[in-house]
């Protein structure tokens, strides 16, 4: 098995700087930085960094809670946070809270004892306990919370512009002839649901279309109640929607099922639009008009943030706060016969 020594020996360093090179505590040039890469690529050469953290105590590793891994979202999340983290010499930890309180305290605590220098953390749908954060803040863990921000809590964050997103891909359904327009929320518990909801009667309200709550419909993440909160809200009208927009990924999924089981085609019937690409997009028809989040740089972000935050690079004091902008992508779905 190559050793740090030989490694120095191929790349004609010492092991001090080999060792620099690999945990990034000190500036290397980047030529020797180059010839210390080469090195390891050739003897495929594979740091013991378990013996380093009980040594320096550093793990060099990080830890991402996201409460779904099958939602298209979170894996682009990952994929940004994990590539930041890759970048600055650290490896990453994702697990899965199953939108489940329970679960995300027993992750924290997981982590915890795996000594990740930092956590990653989007909150499960169930209502989080503002002493699970400040416990792990308390312990002086790094942390920034992404997409879904709680409330109450002084951390880094890092989310799209809700209200805004949610506003664009309303006015975008308005311009093209809809007046009532349907929506259909996660839950309010979470506070980016609650902004996209602000965002939808914005839209309205410049519009000068006054806001029916028989329109709002307001739903969970379980596709299965998703579906009744529909069907629901479908029946209870004498005059059906223009539209309907959604503010998430699962919602979508779970009214385009209902559409379907009802007969009502779109936009024929009915036009859509949605938070959130679908995973398989490209294999509906007609193709979904979707606000995009710009999910990999959102992960990328709070990665490099909580970093900063590690090595000392980000300035004490106000949490962080970054949100990004999204995207609209005008499809078939929206487009309303006049």
């Amino acid at each position: 098995m190559p050793s740090i020594k030989k490694v120095a020996e191929i790349a004609g360093v010492s092991v001090g700087t080999v060792s620099h090179v690999i945990t990034g505590s000190v500036n290397v040039s980047e030529p020797l930085r180059l010839k210390v890469q080469d090195a390891i690529r050739k003897l495929n050469y594979h740091p013991n960094h378990v013996a380093r953290s009980l040594k320096t105590s550093k793990t060099r590793t990080l830890g991402i809670i996201v409460p779904d891994m099958t939602i298209s979202f979170f894996p682009q999340v990952i994929r940004g946070a994990e590539t930041a983290a890759r970048e600055r010499g650290y490896s990453l930890i994702a697990v899965n809270s199953d939108e489940d309180g329970e679960r995300q305290k027993e992750l924290l605590s997981l982590l915890r004892s795996q000594r990740v220098e930092g956590i990653l953390l989007v909150v499960a749908a169930a209502p989080t306990p503002i002493s699970q954060l400040t416990l792990i803040l308390d312990a002086s863990i790094p942390m920034v919370c992404l997409d879904r921000i709680p409330d109450r809590v002084p951390v880094d964050s890092v989310s799209v512009e809700d209200e805004d997103a949610a506003e664009m891909g309303v006015a975008h359904l308005i311009e093209m002839g809809a007046r009532r327009i349907a929506l259909v929320t996660g839950p309010p518990a979470l506070k980016n649901e609650r902004r996209r909801l602000q965002g939808y009667k914005q839209a309205l309200q410049k519009a000068g279309i006054p806001a029916n709550d028989n329109l709002i419909w307001r739903g969970s993440l379980r596709s299965g109640d998703v579906a009744d909160i529909c069907r629901q809200g479908l029946a209870g009208l004498d005059v059906p929607p223009q539209a309907i927009f959604c503010t998430n990924g699962p919602a979508a999924l779970a009214v385009l099922r209902v559409l379907r089981e009802r007969g009502m085609a779109i936009p024929r019937d009915i036009a859509f639009a949605t938070f959130d690409e679908l995973t398989v997009d490209d294999l509906f028809s007609p193709s979904i008009t979707t606000v995009v989040q710009p999910a990999y740089d959102i992960g990328f972000e709070a990665a490099r943030i909580l970093l900063d935050r590690i090595e000392g690079k980000a300035e004490a004091g106000a949490p962080i706060t970054v949100r990004l902008p999204a995207t609209l992508k005008i499809r078939d779905s929206s487009k309303i016969r006049k």
